[in-house]
Protein backbone atom coordinates (compact mmCIF):
# COMPACT_ATOMS: atom_id res chain seq x y z
CA UNK A 1 0.00 0.00 0.00
CA UNK A 2 0.98 3.85 -1.04
CA UNK A 3 0.03 6.81 -1.26
CA UNK A 4 -0.46 10.34 -3.21
CA UNK A 5 -1.46 13.70 -2.46
CA UNK A 6 -4.09 16.16 -4.12
CA UNK A 7 -5.20 19.30 -3.98
CA UNK A 8 -8.58 20.66 -5.11
CA UNK A 9 -9.03 24.09 -5.79
CA UNK A 10 -10.65 26.20 -8.25
CA UNK A 11 -13.15 29.28 -8.42
CA UNK A 12 -15.75 26.31 -8.96
CA UNK A 13 -16.34 23.22 -8.12
CA UNK A 14 -19.28 20.96 -6.62
CA UNK A 15 -19.45 17.41 -5.61
CA UNK A 16 -23.48 16.08 -6.05
CA UNK A 17 -24.37 14.22 -3.36
CA UNK A 18 -28.45 13.77 -3.51
CA UNK A 19 -30.04 16.52 -6.19
CA UNK A 20 -31.69 15.64 -9.28
CA UNK A 21 -33.79 16.80 -11.75
CA UNK A 22 -35.03 20.57 -10.97
CA UNK A 23 -32.29 21.34 -7.91
CA UNK A 24 -28.28 20.05 -8.07
CA UNK A 25 -26.83 20.09 -4.72
CA UNK A 26 -23.40 20.08 -3.55
CA UNK A 27 -21.59 18.13 -0.75
CA UNK A 28 -19.23 20.09 1.47
CA UNK A 29 -15.85 18.67 0.08
CA UNK A 30 -15.14 16.04 -2.62
CA UNK A 31 -17.07 13.08 -2.77
CA UNK A 32 -15.54 9.69 -3.26
CA UNK A 33 -17.86 8.72 -6.22
CA UNK A 34 -16.53 12.34 -7.48
CA UNK A 35 -12.62 11.42 -7.08
CA UNK A 36 -12.98 7.64 -8.36
CA UNK A 37 -15.05 9.60 -11.47
CA UNK A 38 -11.87 11.94 -12.18
CA UNK A 39 -9.30 9.16 -12.32
CA UNK A 40 -11.25 7.36 -14.47
CA UNK A 41 -11.88 10.44 -16.85
CA UNK A 42 -7.92 10.67 -16.66
CA UNK A 43 -7.53 7.27 -17.74
CA UNK A 44 -9.71 7.99 -20.91
CA UNK A 45 -12.00 5.16 -19.85
CA UNK A 46 -15.88 5.69 -21.00
CA UNK A 47 -18.75 5.85 -17.74
CA UNK A 48 -19.59 2.27 -18.85
CA UNK A 49 -16.11 0.95 -17.74
CA UNK A 50 -15.17 3.37 -15.31
CA UNK A 51 -15.26 1.12 -12.36
CA UNK A 52 -14.14 -1.95 -13.98
CA UNK A 53 -11.05 -3.61 -11.88
CA UNK A 54 -7.53 -3.47 -13.33
CA UNK A 55 -6.36 -6.96 -14.29
CA UNK A 56 -3.14 -5.33 -15.94
CA UNK A 57 -2.13 -4.22 -12.51
CA UNK A 58 -2.77 -7.15 -10.57
CA UNK A 59 0.77 -8.11 -8.79
CA UNK A 60 1.43 -11.78 -9.27
CA UNK A 61 1.38 -11.91 -5.06
CA UNK A 62 -2.35 -10.65 -5.63
CA UNK A 63 -5.63 -13.35 -6.01
CA UNK A 64 -7.90 -10.36 -7.42
CA UNK A 65 -7.35 -7.34 -9.59
CA UNK A 66 -7.36 -4.08 -7.67
CA UNK A 67 -10.33 -1.85 -7.88
CA UNK A 68 -11.60 1.72 -7.13
CA UNK A 69 -12.93 -0.28 -4.19
CA UNK A 70 -9.00 -0.66 -3.20
CA UNK A 71 -8.79 3.13 -2.21
CA UNK A 72 -9.33 5.00 0.89
CA UNK A 73 -9.89 9.01 0.92
CA UNK A 74 -8.98 11.22 3.46
CA UNK A 75 -10.03 15.04 3.17
CA UNK A 76 -8.40 18.06 4.46
CA UNK A 77 -10.51 20.99 4.57
CA UNK A 78 -8.34 23.78 3.99
CA UNK A 79 -10.69 27.03 3.03
CA UNK A 80 -14.52 25.95 2.66
CA UNK A 81 -15.54 28.13 0.52
CA UNK A 82 -18.85 29.48 -0.02
CA UNK A 83 -22.13 28.53 -0.91
CA UNK A 84 -23.54 29.59 -4.54
CA UNK A 85 -26.49 28.73 -6.15
CA UNK A 86 -26.76 28.97 -9.97
CA UNK A 87 -30.53 29.65 -11.49
CA UNK A 88 -31.18 27.77 -14.81
CA UNK A 89 -33.61 27.98 -17.60
CA UNK A 90 -33.67 25.55 -20.32
CA UNK A 91 -36.33 24.66 -22.95
CA UNK A 92 -38.00 28.20 -23.37
CA UNK A 93 -38.57 29.73 -26.93
CA UNK A 94 -38.24 26.86 -28.66
CA UNK A 95 -40.79 25.53 -31.55
CA UNK A 96 -43.45 23.31 -30.98
CA UNK A 97 -41.86 20.18 -31.71
CA UNK A 98 -38.46 21.29 -30.02
CA UNK A 99 -39.59 21.93 -26.65
CA UNK A 100 -39.09 19.67 -23.38
CA UNK A 101 -40.69 16.12 -22.98
CA UNK A 102 -43.29 15.56 -20.48
CA UNK A 103 -43.38 11.88 -18.62
CA UNK A 104 -45.47 10.32 -21.56
CA UNK A 105 -43.25 11.68 -24.29
CA UNK A 106 -45.37 14.45 -25.49
CA UNK A 107 -44.06 17.64 -25.65
CA UNK A 108 -44.69 20.22 -23.09
CA UNK A 109 -47.23 23.16 -24.00
CA UNK A 110 -45.89 27.00 -24.55
CA UNK A 111 -47.17 28.00 -20.85
CA UNK A 112 -44.80 24.80 -19.36
CA UNK A 113 -41.84 24.89 -22.03
CA UNK A 114 -39.53 26.61 -19.73
CA UNK A 115 -38.02 24.35 -17.52
CA UNK A 116 -36.38 26.03 -14.30
CA UNK A 117 -33.67 24.37 -11.96
CA UNK A 118 -30.83 25.60 -9.85
CA UNK A 119 -27.67 24.02 -9.24
CA UNK A 120 -24.99 24.48 -6.13
CA UNK A 121 -21.40 25.09 -6.20
CA UNK A 122 -18.86 26.35 -3.75
CA UNK A 123 -16.43 29.19 -4.67
CA UNK A 124 -13.12 29.50 -3.62
CA UNK A 125 -12.70 26.13 -1.96
CA UNK A 126 -9.43 24.50 -1.39
CA UNK A 127 -9.35 20.74 -0.66
CA UNK A 128 -6.26 18.46 0.02
CA UNK A 129 -7.19 14.31 -0.01
CA UNK A 130 -5.03 11.46 0.79
CA UNK A 131 -5.39 8.89 -1.55
CA UNK A 132 -3.87 5.31 -0.49
CA UNK A 133 -4.57 1.79 -2.02
CA UNK A 134 -2.09 -0.54 -3.90
CA UNK A 135 0.95 0.65 -4.93
CA UNK A 136 0.44 -0.46 -8.71
CA UNK A 137 -2.71 1.46 -8.86
CA UNK A 138 -1.18 4.63 -7.10
CA UNK A 139 0.91 4.81 -9.47
CA UNK A 140 -0.83 4.64 -12.20
CA UNK A 141 -3.59 7.21 -11.04
CA UNK A 142 -1.05 9.44 -10.70
CA UNK A 143 0.73 9.15 -13.94
CA UNK A 144 -2.51 9.13 -15.91
CA UNK A 145 -3.49 12.36 -13.63
CA UNK A 146 -0.19 14.39 -14.99
CA UNK A 147 -1.31 12.89 -18.59
CA UNK A 148 -4.95 12.80 -19.09
CA UNK A 149 -6.65 11.30 -21.42
CA UNK A 150 -10.04 13.04 -20.75
CA UNK A 151 -10.58 16.65 -19.54
CA UNK A 152 -10.62 17.00 -15.79
CA UNK A 153 -13.33 18.97 -13.70
CA UNK A 154 -14.02 19.51 -10.03
CA UNK A 155 -17.60 17.94 -10.32
CA UNK A 156 -19.08 19.66 -13.48
CA UNK A 157 -17.81 20.73 -16.65
CA UNK A 158 -17.63 23.88 -15.49
CA UNK A 159 -15.15 23.08 -12.77
CA UNK A 160 -11.61 23.70 -14.06
CA UNK A 161 -9.48 23.04 -11.44
CA UNK A 162 -6.48 25.12 -10.30
CA UNK A 163 -2.90 23.92 -10.70
CA UNK A 164 -1.24 21.97 -9.10
CA UNK A 165 -3.22 19.14 -8.75
CA UNK A 166 -1.08 16.93 -7.69
CA UNK A 167 1.29 17.92 -4.88
CA UNK A 168 3.01 14.27 -3.83
CA UNK A 169 2.55 11.52 -6.43
CA UNK A 170 4.43 8.52 -4.36
CA UNK A 171 4.35 9.00 -0.42
CA UNK A 172 3.77 5.73 1.99
CA UNK A 173 1.57 7.67 4.40
CA UNK A 174 -0.27 10.42 2.78
CA UNK A 175 -2.50 10.90 5.82
CA UNK A 176 1.07 11.75 8.09
CA UNK A 177 1.71 14.23 5.02
CA UNK A 178 -1.48 16.06 5.85
CA UNK A 179 -0.84 16.20 9.32
CA UNK A 180 2.21 17.50 9.48
CA UNK A 181 4.15 18.41 5.73
CA UNK A 182 1.60 19.70 3.11
CA UNK A 183 1.11 23.32 3.10
CA UNK A 184 -2.63 24.42 4.11
CA UNK A 185 -3.87 27.28 1.73
CA UNK A 186 -6.33 29.39 3.85
CA UNK A 187 -7.36 33.05 3.50
CA UNK A 188 -7.17 34.49 7.25
CA UNK A 189 -3.81 34.05 8.15
CA UNK A 190 -2.94 33.00 12.16
CA UNK A 191 -2.84 35.27 14.88
CA UNK A 192 0.92 35.97 16.07
CA UNK A 193 -0.14 34.47 19.38
CA UNK A 194 -1.84 31.08 17.72
CA UNK A 195 0.14 27.86 18.33
CA UNK A 196 -1.62 25.88 15.63
CA UNK A 197 -4.78 25.56 13.06
CA UNK A 198 -7.72 24.20 13.91
CA UNK A 199 -8.27 22.30 10.68
CA UNK A 200 -11.37 19.75 9.60
CA UNK A 201 -10.70 16.60 8.58
CA UNK A 202 -12.92 13.37 6.16
CA UNK A 203 -11.63 10.32 7.44
CA UNK A 204 -13.13 7.03 5.50
CA UNK A 205 -12.43 4.76 8.49
CA UNK A 206 -12.73 5.70 12.44
CA UNK A 207 -9.44 8.40 12.81
CA UNK A 208 -5.99 7.64 13.85
CA UNK A 209 -6.19 6.76 17.90
CA UNK A 210 -9.75 6.45 18.08
CA UNK A 211 -11.92 3.60 19.16
CA UNK A 212 -12.36 1.33 16.34
CA UNK A 213 -16.24 0.91 17.38
CA UNK A 214 -16.31 4.66 17.09
CA UNK A 215 -19.71 5.43 15.08
CA UNK A 216 -19.34 7.49 12.11
CA UNK A 217 -20.65 10.88 12.19
CA UNK A 218 -22.31 10.99 8.85
CA UNK A 219 -22.94 8.67 5.84
CA UNK A 220 -22.40 9.94 2.34
CA UNK A 221 -24.42 8.22 -0.86
CA UNK A 222 -21.16 8.53 -2.42
CA UNK A 223 -19.71 4.55 -3.24
CA UNK A 224 -20.39 4.33 -6.77
CA UNK A 225 -22.00 1.30 -8.04
CA UNK A 226 -22.99 2.26 -11.92
CA UNK A 227 -21.61 6.10 -12.76
CA UNK A 228 -23.39 5.80 -16.59
CA UNK A 229 -25.73 8.23 -17.39
CA UNK A 230 -29.22 6.54 -17.32
CA UNK A 231 -28.40 4.02 -14.93
CA UNK A 232 -26.40 5.77 -11.98
CA UNK A 233 -26.44 4.22 -8.28
CA UNK A 234 -24.35 4.90 -5.64
CA UNK A 235 -24.46 3.40 -1.92
CA UNK A 236 -23.83 4.96 1.50
CA UNK A 237 -20.40 5.17 2.75
CA UNK A 238 -19.52 5.99 6.07
CA UNK A 239 -17.77 9.00 7.20
CA UNK A 240 -16.11 10.19 9.82
CA UNK A 241 -15.03 13.76 11.30
CA UNK A 242 -12.27 15.58 12.95
CA UNK A 243 -10.90 18.40 14.19
CA UNK A 244 -7.14 18.47 14.10
CA UNK A 245 -4.81 20.67 15.44
CA UNK A 246 -1.81 21.67 12.79
CA UNK A 247 0.91 23.37 13.27
CA UNK A 248 0.75 26.99 12.40
CA UNK A 249 3.83 26.85 10.03
CA UNK A 250 1.82 24.59 7.57
CA UNK A 251 -0.13 28.34 6.80
CA UNK A 252 0.86 28.67 2.86
CA UNK A 253 0.33 32.88 3.03
CA UNK A 254 -1.03 35.18 0.49
CA UNK A 255 1.09 33.48 -2.08
CA UNK A 256 0.23 29.63 -1.84
CA UNK A 257 2.37 28.71 -4.94
CA UNK A 258 5.25 29.30 -3.48
CA UNK A 259 5.14 27.08 -0.43
CA UNK A 260 3.22 24.25 -2.79
CA UNK A 261 6.03 24.51 -5.08
CA UNK A 262 8.76 23.97 -2.28
CA UNK A 263 6.74 21.20 -1.18
CA UNK A 264 6.62 19.44 -4.68
CA UNK A 265 10.07 20.02 -5.05
CA UNK A 266 10.05 17.97 -1.64
CA UNK A 267 12.29 21.27 0.10
CA UNK A 268 11.64 21.51 3.15
CA UNK A 269 9.23 23.93 5.31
Amino acid sequence: MTGLVLRMAGLLQSSGERGVFHYRDTCAFPTRSQLIGMFAAAQGRPREHALDPYPHLQSPDDTTAPSHRDLTFTIRIDQPGTLYRDYHTVGGGYPPEQRLLTGNGTHRKPSDSTLISHRDYLTGAVFTIAVQGPATLIHHIAETLQRPRFGLFLGRRACIPDEPLILNPNTPDPTAELLTRTPLTRNQPPAPTDTHLPTTFIWEHPPPGSDPATPPDRESTSEPVNLTRHARRHLPRPLWMTTENLPTHLHAGPRPIDPLTAYIHGEPA
